[in-house]
């Protein structure tokens, strides 16, 4: 919470001295509802997105494996997490691995 309020704090100070702020990027992906957004991000989606970020595997089969799943319901899984923009694959040689370039997954909800 500190480092929240430095940060505004030494934003409000480079706004009053003349200086212009990096624009704040905008989300890339969007749901149009609360129920779609439940349907993309079940808690098993969740549970993988955190073991590819905390775990980093290497292959589909080895995030089966960490996960304690059916190869190909994760493979369905990783796909679809692809197909709206939270999951990254990366080719090697012999194998693809799903990658996650972000630390978090902000929800937001207009009233």
């Amino acid at each position: 919470m500190k480092s929240i309020l430095a940060e505004t704090v030494k934003k409000g100070e480079a706004i009053e001295r003349g200086e212009k702020l990096k624009p704040v990027k905008e989300p890339d992906i969007y749901f149009t509802s609360f129920e779609a957004f439940r349907k993309a991000i079940t808690p098993k989606r969740l549970e993988l997105l955190h073991i590819i970020k905390a775990r980093k595997p290497t292959s589909i089969n080895e995030l089966a494996r960490m996960a304690g799943r059916d190869v190909k319901n994760i493979a369905d899984d990783v796909k679809y997490l692809e197909q709206v923009g939270l999951v990254e694959k990366k080719a090697t040689v012999a194998k693809t691995a799903p990658v996650i370039t972000y630390d978090k997954i902000a929800f937001e909800i207009a009233v």
